[in-house]
């Protein structure tokens, strides 16, 4: 990562929580207000059901699996993803919520095993235990070590940029932001006396500059600035001409990343006078396996981005993505196949930013211009 670029692993969602929690050495309470399902153990049974036996209980980089080879291969990268996950041991159930997710303290070894430089927290999912699941989510992540963006005990705390040093000198900042259209609730919006996360209700380019003037505060020359924004709808692949606006707002003064998430499956990348776009990264991972309803996207396909950006310009130097599915909690490298449906679609999707995805043979997809 020395030299004139610096290496971004940029991931999608990861939720440890549930299922995922139930198979690690120290799960946590299984209880569920779903719908249909009320024991979080039921969701491993699905996965099984749909792709054979996981082990109980399993290790700590089981969830990970082949990802974690992958996220060593070539250079070191300063890594970056989103944690979708409360972590505390709290029963206290945020209300109006359909869905919540949590993963007890005891297996923070696995967040651990992917070792993460920052972990965005700014999404529709950290508060979903109440201030007091965030107070400890908080915590626990610093006991650990860490390194966290996007929410905090107050406004201040959750608009404050997480830093990674990079080799050669310089630093990685990453600004993590949740918006309404992702379903964060107002009411989780951090304030100068209240803890929560920082919060954008729909974001515009007023609100861009809002963020580039924090950027301004802390950026020094050879610093590479990276936005993380959780937002969007969970499936599709449309991008709303706010968000279109808002991205390039933001890189145009002075962020050099914009690191989308949200949607349970990859959607468009672009490439802004010279900056990368991720509109939206997809999953990593979940326990998602065995649900009905939206097998035409293929979100069982994950992809894991890697991206290098050049020091003294913040434009983008390359970008490879590897292709990964999820199977019994666990995640595998994809087929050849596999590969080929995520470039045919991607390509599709991002065609109309003037983007191109190409298949390198062994499965790596890469971006070039129209």
């Amino acid at each position: 990562m020395g030299g004139d670029q610096v290496t971004l692993l940029l991931c999608g969602d990861v939720m440890l929580g549930r299922g995922v929690d139930q198979i690690l050495p120290h799960p946590g309470d299984p209880e569920l207000r779903e719908s249909y399902i009320r024991d979080a153990r039921d969701y491993v049974t699905l996965a099984e059901e749909e792709n054979g036996d996981i082990p109980r209980p399993a290790g700590f980089g089981w969830p990970w699996g082949e990802a974690l080879a992958a996220m060593d291969e070539a250079a070191p990268a300063v890594r970056i993803l989103n944690l979708e996950t409360s972590v505390t041991r709290s029963s206290d159930f945020a209300p109006g919520k359909s869905v919540h997710y949590r993963m007890n303290p005891g297996n923070l070894p696995c967040l651990a095993a992917a070792r993460p430089d920052v972990c965005a927290l700014a999404n529709n999912h950290v508060l979903d235990f109440g201030r007091g699941g965030l107070a400890e989510t908080l915590d626990a992540l610093d006991a650990a070590g860490l390194p966290r963006a996007g929410a905090g005990r107050d406004l201040d705390e959750a608009l404050r940029p997480a830093s990674a040093a990079v080799e050669g000198g310089g630093r990685v900042l990453v600004l993590s932001l949740g918006s309404l259209s992702s379903g964060v609730p107002a009411t989780w919006a951090a304030t100068p006396d209240r803890s929560g996360i920082a919060y954008l209700a729909d974001p515009d380019e007023a609100d861009a500059a809002e963020v580039l003037e924090r950027v301004r505060q802390v950026k020094r020359p050879g610093d590479i600035v990276v936005v993380s924004v959780h937002w969007g709808s969970n499936w599709g692949y449309d991008v709303p001409r706010r968000q279109t606006r808002f991205a390039h707002a933001l890189l145009d003064g002075g962020a050099d990343v914009v690191h989308g998430h949200s949607s349970h499956h990859p959607r468009p990348l672009e490439v802004h006078h010279g900056k990368l776009v991720l509109y939206g990264c997809g999953d990593l991972v979940n326990d998602y396996e065995g649900i009905p309803g939206y097998e035409a996207y293929r979100d069982d396909l994950r992809l894991l981005y890697r991206a290098s950006i050049r020091r003294d310009t913040g434009t983008l130097a390359g970008l490879r993505m590897t292709p990964l599915r999820a199977r019994r909690l666990r995640l595998w490298r994809a087929s050849a196949d596999e590969a080929g449906w995520l470039r045919g679609v991607l390509d599709r999707a991002s065609s109309g930013f003037g983007t191109r995805i190409g298949l390198e043979p062994g499965g790596p997809l890469t971006l070039s211009l129209a």
